[in-house]
């Protein structure tokens, strides 16, 4: 089995070494791709120094050199893999020993085009760690809830399934076939500074046949500290309701474009709509709402109305 894990890097210079060690410890990995994105501090020094000392280790920079954002960095580390499975991994994350450990039915199993697990969490700093309470309260482990594999993966994601499975996993926790990426044109999408993950990993899940693989325990681990950006967007902050739409915008227009059932188009409508309304202001917001309620009446449910409705916390 040979793997690419592709690390996008921008001013990650402190943990850097760390991830790029962690994915060297397995021999399935025959690559990792630093993907630099113009980082202000040391990050580019330490890319080339790592390359010169680790065989397995190259740098790519985009052509322009210019900071171009998370997601047009992994699909440029993406578009540089030559081996037949790709893994993430953010650049202040590491992997534990565990991490391809059920892997192999990848290769037990054509159909299946990709596995993912569970990550942990490790607070590197006080901040950070509150930060990230404040926000996940205590949820250390993000995975999903029971065992699933192919549509059943992408309808829990949607919160479509009999149970609840879970609306997320991380990206550091999955491998997946190349060629079922560049076939099926699944990149990042380079327009969403937030949420380019998510958007991803649902679309994933619907084009591709996944199953969970060790969701129990951690595969990964997230490391918290002061600069973590999703930490630092407070819940229904304006800012919050503002990246849920784009987010949910996103889905929508690709929903739209590759003719989804009715069924998940419209449960991806309806949370369109709902971060749509949220990011109105005043009296307009309301009239907005009882119009769309009109047209869509399942926008009266609770888990519709919270977010359209709910006062924006500064």
């Amino acid at each position: 089995m040979k793997i690419s894990v592709i690390i996008p890097v921008y001013n990650a210079e402190t943990f850097l070494k760390k991830a790029v060690e962690s994915a060297l410890q397995f021999d399935e990995v025959t690559e990792v791709i630093l993907a630099e994105d113009a980082s202000s501090d040391s990050s580019l020094i330490l890319c080339r120094k790592l390359e010169h000392e680790y065989e397995r280790v190259m740098l790519f920079q985009h052509e322009d050199r210019r900071n171009h954002g998370a997601a047009e960095t992994r699909n440029l580390g993406i578009r540089k893999s030559g081996s037949e499975f790709i893994a993430f991994l953010d650049a202040d994350d590491y992997y534990l020993p565990n991490r391809f450990d059920v892997e192999k039915i990848l290769l037990d199993d054509e159909k299946i085009e990709g596995v993912f697990g569970a990550l942990g969490t490790e607070f590197i700093t006080d901040k950070g760690k509150i930060e990230f309470q404040e926000k996940f309260k205590n949820n250390r482990l993000t995975t999903v809830q029971y065992q699933a594999e192919g549509i059943d993966i992408f309808e829990g994601l949607l919160g479509l399934s009999t149970k609840t499975f879970g609306s997320f996993f991380h990206l550091n926790t999955l491998t997946v076939r190349r060629d079922s990426l560049l076939k099926k044109n699944l990149l990042f999408n380079k327009d969403l500074r937030v949420h380019q993950d998510s958007d991803f990993i649902i679309k994933l899940a619907y084009h591709c046949y996944l199953k969970t693989g060790i969701i129990d325990k951690p595969v990964a681990i997230r490391g918290v500290h002061d600069d973590n950006r999703i930490t630092k967007i407070k819940q229904y902050s304006p800012k919050f309701y503002a990246n849920q739409f784009q987010f949910y915008n996103s889905l929508y227009l690709w929903a739209n474009a590759n003719n989804l059932d009715k069924k998940y188009l419209q449960k991806i409508k309806l949370d369109f709509i709902s971060f749509k309304i949220a990011n109105k202001r005043g009296a307009g917001k309301y009239l907005f709402y009882v119009i769309s309620a009109l047209q869509n009446p399942e926008l009266l449910k609770t888990r519709y109305r919270f977010h359209a409705l709910n006062p924006q916390k500064q």
